[in-house]
């Protein structure tokens, strides 16, 4: 298993964020990690790439520690945090070469380009971040999360500001790196679960209270749609 996540907590004085959670998640299955805002979903995320450390229990990546080997995590990751940290005065591709060049990758010309046309950037690369429209900014965000060709890629919030156009685009290109990548998909948009997701994982008060296929919960809790199994699991 490309991720795997064993008795995960993490603790702020007396109040238990993210309470001993546990599962694992392969590569050619988009996992979709939902819960409502403060059930714990984005502290994981953030434990989960490094940013954080937990209280107790541990986190791998591809077999690496997240805490002890950061450095090997964080070659194997690729990740779009909910507001990406993007230099506004850079230009598109300036950036994307900043950071192929961070990384060490060979041929940084070629594969800024390759980036760039798979995330649909072509028209915006000559143009500064800060000019961008939100949705694109996003497009930037995506690149730079995949342009070292992660095996693990964690996306918080990957569609928020795109128009109904870009979000097909973006769905389409999510679901085909998640073909070969182990993918984790957070957002509170349950439609789009529904259309790339194959795997869910619903977390409340820092434990989770559901993981399974769509289909399975389905079946467990007789209801049909999604919004309203996470109402039931969540409210």
């Amino acid at each position: 298993m490309s991720i795997k996540v064993q008795h995960l907590s993490k603790y702020y004085d007396k109040q238990k964020a993210v309470d001993a959670i546990s599962f694992e998640a392969g590569p050619g299955k988009i996992l979709g990690f939902l819960g409502p805002n403060g059930a714990g979903k984005s502290t994981t995320m953030k434990m989960l790439t490094g940013y954080l450390q937990p209280s107790s229990g541990s986190a791998q990546l591809c077999g690496y520690d997240t805490q002890s080997q950061s450095l090997e995590v964080k070659r194997v990751l690729g990740y779009l945090p909910e507001h990406t940290p993007l230099y506004a005065d850079m230009y598109v591709k300036e950036f994307l070469t900043f950071v192929a060049n961070t990384y060490g990758l060979k041929d940084v010309s070629k594969k800024v380009q390759d980036t760039v046309e798979l995330v649909g950037l072509s028209a915006e690369q000559h143009k500064k971040i800060q000019m961008l429209s939100k949705g694109y900014k996003q497009r930037v965000g995506l690149a730079q999360a995949i342009i070292h060709d992660p095996e693990v890629l964690i996306l918080d919030e990957p569609t928020s500001g795109l128009d109904p156009n870009q979000l097909t685009d973006i769905r389409e290109l999510i679901k085909k790196l998640g073909r070969n990548k182990t993918v984790i998909l957070s957002t509170h948009i349950m439609q789009e679960v529904e259309a790339i997701c194959d795997i869910v994982i619903i977390i409340n008060k820092g434990q989770i209270v559901a993981n399974a296929t769509i289909a399975e919960l389905r079946e467990t809790h007789q209801l049909q749609s999604l919004e309203e199994i996470f109402r039931k699991l969540t409210s």
